[in-house]
């Protein structure tokens, strides 16, 4: 399989009828230089955490970035065993992208429903949201709602979770 493109992202944006703005800018691999690149783009801007329970289960957890998620009492809030990170290796192999890339939209590569999503409450009640669209040198900006949206349309059924 062929992972998805960011334009194959958009043009289903546009199928679905979600209103993203898409933002470009230089490459941010970490949430630190991220603050660097996001500069006025509105919205909450967050990170993601590709992990590999110890049952073989992958998750991707998706929080605020400034969100203190501790791996430690994580596995009992969202019923997995205990977690550590996944490879860049099954990144690449489950959701079509490269660390540094990592974002709640790779699920679109996910067809066989590998991964479990978990977003954080507070996150998805907040009016605008921001992730990496498959590539980290841009950041797209959409609702909660329209999130929500995609998911259903790739047939993930995200927890939320107060992170």
């Amino acid at each position: 399989m062929v992972p998805a493109t960011p334009d194959d992202l958009f043009a289903l944006f546009d199928r679905l009828d979600i209103r993203a703005a898409t933002h470009r800018h230089a490459p941010a691999f970490t949430v630190e230089e991220g603050h660097r690149v996001w500069g006025s783009i509105p919205g909450v801007h967050c990170k993601n955490l590709f992990l590999k329970d110890g049952k073989g289960r992958l998750w991707l957890v998706v929080a605020p970035a400034e969100r203190r998620i501790d791996l430690k009492s994580l596995p009992e809030r969202i019923g997995s065993a205990r977690l550590s990170f996944g490879s860049a290796a099954l990144l690449v192999e489950v959701l079509g992208i490269e660390p540094g890339s990592v974002t709640p939209f790779a699920v679109i590569n996910d067809r066989e429903h590998r991964v479990s999503v978990v977003l954080d409450a507070w996150m998805m009640a907040q009016e605008r949201i921001n992730y990496h669209p498959l590539r980290n040198d841009m950041t797209t900006t959409l609702s909660p709602a329209e999130l929500e949206r995609f998911f259903r349309h790739t047939g993930h059924t995200p927890l939320l979770v107060d992170l």
